[in-house]
């Protein structure tokens, strides 16, 4: 782990923060330290997780799995906070003078379940799949500018490429957020 003073964020976002620092000053790939695991068991399961960055209240970076593709939730985070800073097609990547000024949270995900309509929606609790044939979009559950549950997947469609009168399936999952 990076060495620095001591934060106030969670130990999952420090893992985060921890792995886009190698990564970004020394193409580094961390691994997660043992000591982690202990104190955080939960870790060793696997888990779909998005880590986010800003910077000045601006996304910054958002890339993340729905399902789990890596042996631990730990590795998970680690990828995805590399991939949020080097490999998010909207910015170019992080560079190391951003580094001090990034916020960066993380999202472990629910597995998805499958809803009737929009009435098992509620913006503020879950995340939204929407899915039509091969193509599919996600949207986070309560994210700034995002009041109602169209809004919500309006977006969603957009991050997809779905028309807004393509029939879709809809998908609910609750996250566990860090900061």
């Amino acid at each position: 782990m990076v060495a620095g003073p001591p934060s106030s964020c969670h130990p999952f976002v420090q893992l985060a923060i921890d792995a886009i620092a190698a990564y970004v000053r020394d193409f580094r790939f961390i691994t997660p330290p043992e000591s982690l695991f202990e104190e955080f068991p939960g870790l060793r399961r696997r888990a779909g997780a998005f880590v986010s960055l800003k910077k000045q209240g601006e996304l910054r970076g958002c890339i993340g799995t729905v399902a789990p593709v890596r042996d631990t939730l730990a590795v998970e985070i680690i990828e995805n906070a590399i991939s949020a800073a080097s490999k998010d097609p909207r910015f170019r990547p992080v560079e190391e003078d951003e580094l001090a000024v990034l916020r960066v949270s993380v999202d472990i995900l629910s597995a998805p379940e499958r809803v009737a309509g929009p009435g098992d929606l509620d913006v503020r609790r879950y995340g939204v799949i929407v899915q039509a044939g091969g193509k599919r979009g996600l949207l986070l559950p309560d994210i700034e500018g995002i009041a109602s549950v169209d809004e919500q997947l309006s977006v969603a469609r957009k991050k997809g490429g779905i028309g807004e009168s393509e029939h879709v399936e809809l998908y609910r999952f609750v996250v566990e957020r860090y900061y």
